[in-house]
């Protein structure tokens, strides 16, 4: 059976006694793990990483990711970081192909693709992004446009490799314009991406892989999402950087 998941993206917020004052609050208020509880990863900003790190509970159900990394193991290329660091200071995911990756850094699936090959040979566990515009919802391209994604991105994984992949669905046109992508959308949506990876690899494949819904999810609409059979968890922003309304999201299962 695929894992329930909540990830929280912290993106560019907080600074370190924020981050940590934020962490503590949200463990306190999970509590000690049981058997049902998601997969629940924190993302914080890369210098805050290995604090928050420290202060996750031994054992628990809290897990440490990244927002990005390089596809590179080292080099020259300063402000970057490569997936072995991020694995040194405790981290088990990472986040690629973030919608505001794509946009505002002109990441492309090309890209996209030797990130993932990066994190997967550093032991991590990408949590890979795909969704479409307004644009492209509007012009009823959305299934091409997730096709070409999924493909051109992500499957040129191996099965085994593919197996260490969660999968989110952005709805960019859904997430700070107005608009509300309605739960019925989303289960559309990852039924489409279920379908397309039985495809590409296996029945098995797709039945196990969680695929998480990342468009404003928050604590009000939270148990109506997950509620959809194919919709396994949430990719969390903004909601992420309030301990109550994070943990309300987990507790919606």
């Amino acid at each position: 059976m695929r894992q329930k998941f909540v990830a929280g993206n912290w993106k560019m917020n907080l600074v370190y006694s924020g981050a940590l004052a934020l962490i503590s609050e949200i463990a306190d208020l999970l509590g000690p793990a049981t058997p049902t509880d998601p997969v629940v990863v924190v993302c914080p900003p890369f210098p805050f990483l290995s604090g928050v790190g420290e202060h996750l509970p031994k054992g628990g159900s809290l897990h440490l990711g990244a927002q990005n990394c390089h596809q590179k193991e080292s080099g020259a290329f300063t402000g970057e970081v490569a997936a072995p660091m991020l694995a040194s200071v405790g981290c088990e995911y990472v986040i690629l192909g973030h919608s505001e990756r794509r946009q505002h850094f002109r990441e492309d699936d090309a890209l996209l693709g030797q990130k993932l090959k990066a994190a997967l040979a550093a032991g991590l566990k990408p949590i890979f992004c795909v969704g479409e515009s307004l644009e492209t919802r509007e012009a009823d391209d959305t299934f091409d446009f997730i096709s070409k994604q999924l493909k051109d991105g992500l499957f040129h994984l191996s099965n085994e490799e593919f197996a260490q992949v969660v999968i989110a669905y952005e709805p960019v046109w859904a997430i700070g314009t107005g608009k509300t992508a309605t739960s019925a959308q989303a289960q559309e949506v990852h039924a489409f991406i279920r379908e397309q990876v039985a495809r590409a690899y296996t029945a098995a494949a797709a039945t196990d892989v969680s695929i998480l819904y990342g468009g404003s999810a928050n604590a009000q609409n939270a148990r109506e999402l997950f509620s959809q059979p194919d919709v396994d968890g949430g990719l969390i922003g903004g909601a992420s950087l309030k301990a109550a309304d994070f943990v309300a999201i987990v507790r919606s299962f």
